[in-house]
């Protein structure tokens, strides 16, 4: 890695922060791409890009030694709020180096999941990617982890069986609602959304056994796709509260910023509803459902932090095979490490490259000038034949370089190169 930076990632996530937590640091992707444009405003900060899932949200940055406070700045302006110092301590976990690449490289292998194996965080880790390469914020180093991540991610995926059987959130979800009711097939499940975790959730629901299925969404169209797909009903979110009284399951999985249900409402619909029990399950961070709902006599209100025990009932063969995803993990960290050593000597190293290249070109131009009768097919031979010669004659230096990259010598042998082929300094960020 270039002299002088430093590898950063800032985040909380399920293990280290509630649902209520989270919740406030969900970010949108339209919110995270305007900071991204802004970053050239924070002194230090050098490349970023954010991860914001329902289960984390984490910045990884590239900063100049010993200026990761920036990165609190970073975050407190990303999420329009001022944390305390306190807030940094009880909450969130910070990576550096080594230990962040390695941090990134198990969110993108599903290790640090809430669902060991599950499929979604490889894409979300991806978009998150594209996200601040259009904005700008990524350069070499940030390039070449994530890339390298992601390539792990697949790996990982490929080589071992961790994704085999593996749970989601929705199946989950689903789970826990059947070891209340057992048999679905006298029941009826209102789904909120129609997103991709709805989609999925509709699919565990209907395997089980579901004969009746609503789907609500805020566009009513979106709705109807899902529910023919499925054959559901779609319910005009107008009509929603007038059709609670008649359905066993509310699963909630909007991308809506704030409460979709609120316990006022629901107090009118338990009156109509009497004894009836009614479950809420609420897997949207931002979460869908005011807390308070599950208060209310004859409500069961869960969220997504209670998916937990469901999953570790699922967990066993995934550990399993989490070992064999370490290993490769580690030798995907080591490789990049080695990359990011020689990164320190490419400035001088592409100096050295472009001059004598230069020289090349000029002396060919000069020596054609004298031929002009020349055919193209011998121009040919002789650019090639003055290409291979800069380039031995470039090998051997090359080599020693690349070898004392992050080593004791590297220094040393730098400056020797600059003075010997009076190259330009390098500038103060290399």
């Amino acid at each position: 890695m270039k002299s002088g930076m430093q590898l950063i990632a800032l985040g909380l996530n399920h293990k280290t922060a509630p649902v209520a937590v989270r919740e406030k640091f969900s970010l949108s992707p339209e919110v995270i791409r305007d900071g991204l444009k802004k970053l050239y405003k924070y002194e230090h900060l050098r490349e970023a890009v954010v991860l914001s899932t329902c289960n984390r949200s984490e910045i990884y940055a590239v900063v100049r030694r010993g200026s990761g406070n920036v990165l609190a700045s970073f975050w407190g302006d990303l999420n329009n709020t001022e944390c305390s110092p306190e807030f940094f301590e009880q909450y969130t976990y910070k990576y550096e180096d080594e230990d962040c690449i390695e941090h990134l490289l198990r969110v993108t292998s599903s290790l640090d999941s809430l669902v060991i194996g599950e499929g979604q965080i490889l894409s979300q880790v991806k978009h998150a990617y594209a996200i601040a390469q259009a904005a700008g914020a990524t350069s070499t180093i940030l390039n070449l982890m994530f890339n390298r991540a992601i390539a792990a991610g697949k790996r990982v995926r490929t080589e071992t069986r961790i994704a085999f059987n593996a749970v989601s959130v929705s199946y989950a979800a689903v789970e826990l609602a059947k070891g209340t009711f057992g048999d679905f097939s006298h029941c009826s499940v209102l789904l909120f959304g129609a997103g991709k975790m709805a989609e999925l959730t509709a699919t565990h629901l209907m395997s089980q056994g579901l004969k009746k299925l609503y789907v609500a969404n805020r566009h009513i169209e979106r709705a109807i796709q899902l529910a023919d797909k499925y054959g559901g009903t779609a319910v005009d979110l107008n009509d929603v509260f007038g059709l609670l009284d008649q359905v066993d399951i509310i699963i909630t999985s909007t991308g809506a910023p704030h409460y979709v249900i609120y316990k006022r409402d629901m107090m009118r619909v338990m009156a109509v509803r009497g004894d009836k029990q009614l479950m809420l399950i609420d897997i949207a961070v931002p979460r869908d459902v005011e807390p308070e709902v599950g208060c209310l006599p004859g409500v069961k209100l869960f969220n997504i932090d209670d998916l937990e025990a469901v999953v570790d009932d699922n967990l066993q063969e995934r550990q399993r095979e989490a070992i064999r995803a370490q290993r490769i993990i580690q030798e995907e960290v080591d490789a990049l490490l080695e990359r990011f050593n020689y990164l320190s000597m490419q400035p001088v190293m592409a100096q050295l490259t472009d001059k004598a290249d230069f020289i090349r070109e000029r002396e060919l131009k000069r020596a054609m000038r004298k031929l002009p009768d020349i055919s193209e097919e011998e121009y040919k031979v002789m650019e090639r034949m003055t290409h291979m010669i800069v380039r031995k004659l470039l090998r051997d230096p090359m080599r020693m370089v690349n070898n004392t990259a992050g080593t004791s010598r590297e220094r040393v042998l730098k400056y020797a190169i600059r003075k010997l082929f009076k190259l330009q300094e390098e500038s103060i960020d290399e």
